[in-house]
């Protein structure tokens, strides 16, 4: 397993061979199991050599709603993607002040890596019918490509429709089955005492339960 901590402004530069590098951005408030599977299957639908998931440190799209401690999103993380070889997580936004702007973390690992290495960015199809209003979206095609992952509710031929052609140019679609599960429905369910078995793995689980995340005495 790789060791998955990219400390500060450090970025792993083990580059050799290594062509394509995907980023698997979010709150992971948990991760589970959606995250995992649109992970593995970008990684192999568009060969990349490893997925770096990226924890956000202060997500600027959720400011008004109270997340987890980012210690224990990025606990969960390592402990959820501990059994992938390909798989890896970075403390990168966590250890970075201020709001997690994916347009930062981007371009932080085209500096350390080089402009002839391609970067994915992997996010949910909602997100990515958003990027629009994402910070300094107009710069976002010219540093990396991104990934739409099918999302339940969310119409993926909008977005030839609904995005110009400047985005669409970087856009690659996720061929793969919607998988309906959600970190929203995740920790309703810890709320209210029912079982999460089988929407998270089972160390991340174990973790939730171990630190008493989610239910309606922490709050969170």
């Amino acid at each position: 397993m790789r060791s998955g901590r990219v400390a500060g402004p450090g970025i792993d530069k083990r580059m050799t061979n290594e062509n394509r590098i995907g980023i698997m951005g979010g709150t992971f408030d948990p991760l589970h199991m959606a995250h995992l599977v649109a992970a593995e299957e970008g990684r192999a639908a568009f060969g990349l050599d490893r997925v770096i998931f990226m924890p956000a440190g202060e997500p600027p799209h959720k400011a008004d709603h109270p997340t987890s401690e980012a210690e224990h999103r990025y606990a969960m993380a390592l402990l959820g993607t501990a059994e992938n070889p390909y798989f890896e997580v970075s403390r990168l936004e966590i250890e970075r002040p201020g709001p997690s702007y994916s347009v930062d973390t981007i371009r932080a690992l085209r500096g350390a890596m080089g402009s002839e290495v391609e970067i994915y960015f992997i996010a949910g199809s909602d997100e990515i019918l958003d990027i629009e209003s994402w910070y300094e979206a107009e710069s976002l095609p010219r540093l990396a490509r991104f990934v739409a992952v099918p999302r339940p509710g969310f119409d993926l031929s909008e977005l030839e429709r609904l995005l110009p052609a400047q985005f669409m140019s970087s856009i690659e679609v996720l061929s793969m089955r919607e998988i309906n599960v959600s970190a929203t429905e995740i920790r309703r369910r810890v709320a209210t005492g029912k079982s999460i078995r089988y929407l998270v793995p089972g160390s991340v689980e174990a973790y939730i339960r171990k630190h008493g995340l989610y239910t309606l005495e922490n709050g969170t």
